[in-house]
């Protein structure tokens, strides 16, 4: 019997390999223009490599802003790794892209979010993925985002990036 087709899954690999796409580009070029961008992962997510104090201050989720300085940008097909500055403590992070919450490069207001939903009466997990777009008023200037330490589900504005 067939099943279907997985488009939820499709789509959210595809967004994946944006994703690593575009940080490959940004390895080997380094950050065009005004481009910067805010990745939030979940923390918790097996293969996720990081310090034990930015695990411990950010158990849940955090943010991360690939902008002014990071060093050693490399780029496979399940992840990538960066080293960025943490109070002026360069730390080495690993990021799968199965631990990718959002994507966001407010610069040119471009967003994706992943979410993962149980399936009702099975074990399985159906991955969804959700590309965003701006069209706010530029009202919400906050400075950024910080590490998430909340559960549940978070929509991501472009609103509050924009410049």
């Amino acid at each position: 019997m067939a099943r279907g087709i997985d488009y939820g899954g499709m789509m959210h690999r595809a967004m994946q390999g944006l994703i690593a796409d575009v940080l490959q580009v940004v390895a080997e070029e380094g950050l065009p223009g005004e481009h910067h961008f805010f990745i939030t992962f979940d923390t918790r997510d097996e293969g996720v490599e990081m310090a034990d104090w930015l695990r411990e201050r950010y158990p849940e989720e955090m943010t991360i802003v690939i902008q002014h300085w990071f060093d050693n940008l490399k780029v496979t097909h399940e992840g990538f790794t960066i080293t960025l500055n943490f109070g002026n403590s360069p730390e080495p992070l690993y990021i799968p892209f199965d631990s990718v919450r959002t994507f966001v490069d407010p610069s040119v207001e471009f967003g994706l979010r992943f979410e993962t939903q149980e399936g009702e009466g099975d074990d399985d997990t159906s991955p969804e993925a959700e590309a965003e777009g701006g069209d706010g008023n530029g009202d919400d200037n906050d400075d950024g985002p910080a590490g998430g330490t909340g559960g549940g589900a978070e929509v991501v504005s472009l609103d509050k990036w924009r410049k």
